[in-house]
C-alpha cells in the first residue's frame, strides 16, 4: 500500500476490533500508544498506528543524496519505517497485540477521523504545555473529538 492510496480505499478500512492511534513522535503520542495497546490487549483487539505526513515533515529516504529527487513512494516508505522505529520499544511490550502501521500523506486530523471510521476507538495524545495553555487541547485532538465517528480517548504524557 502506498501513501497515494485514497483514504476511502478498502485497505484503510478498520473494524470494531480496531483501536486507531495517532503517533507524531511526541511523548503524548507515546502515552496514547501505550494506552491503546493496553486497551487492545484487554479487549482482544488490534491497533493501527497512524502517522500523517507532508514533504516538509518527512525524513529523507536512505538513498537521498544531493541532486537526487526521491519518488513519493520512497518518502512514504521512509515515514512508515521511521514510525515503526519510533514505536518499537513500546510495541515490543505488547507482543500479543496485532499492530499495523500506516503513513498517510494528508493532514493529521482528517486522516485520523477518516481511518477511525468503523473503529472501536480513536486514541490521540495531547501535548500539555503546562499552566493555562496546558488545559487546552491541541488542534488535532480537538478536531478528532469533534468529528471522529467513534469514541475518542485523549491522553496526556505522564510527567
Amino acid at each position: 500500500m502506498t501513501a497515494e492510496t485514497p483514504l476511502d480505499d478498502a485497505d484503510y478500512r478498520v473494524d470494531i476490533r480496531t483501536l486507531v492511534v495517532g503517533h507524531d513522535g511526541s511523548p503524548g503520542a507515546d502515552q496514547a500508544l501505550s494506552e491503546a495497546l493496553g486497551l487492545a490487549r484487554a479487549l482482544g483487539g488490534r491497533v493501527v498506528v497512524v502517522r500523517a505526513w507532508s514533504l516538509a515533515t518527512a525524513p529523507r529516504p536512505a538513498e537521498w543524496e544531493f541532486g537526487y529527487v526521491p519518488g513519493f513512494d520512497e518518502y512514504a516508505e521512509t515515514v512508515r519505517l521511521a514510525l515503526m522505529d519510533d514505536v518499537r520499544s513500546t510495541v515490543e511490550g505488547f507482543s500479543d497485540v496485532p499492530v499495523e502501521y500506516r503513513a498517510v500523506h494528508a493532514g493529521a486530523a482528517k486522516t485520523l477521523v477518516e481511518i477511525s471510521e468503523g473503529a472501536r476507538m480513536l486514541v490521540v495524545g495531547a501535548r500539555g504545555l503546562g499552566g493555562l495553555s496546558g488545559m487546552l487541547l491541541g488542534s488535532v485532538s480537538e478536531q478528532c473529538l469533534r468529528h471522529a465517528p467513534c469514541p475518542v480517548l485523549v491522553t496526556r504524557a505522564r510527567r
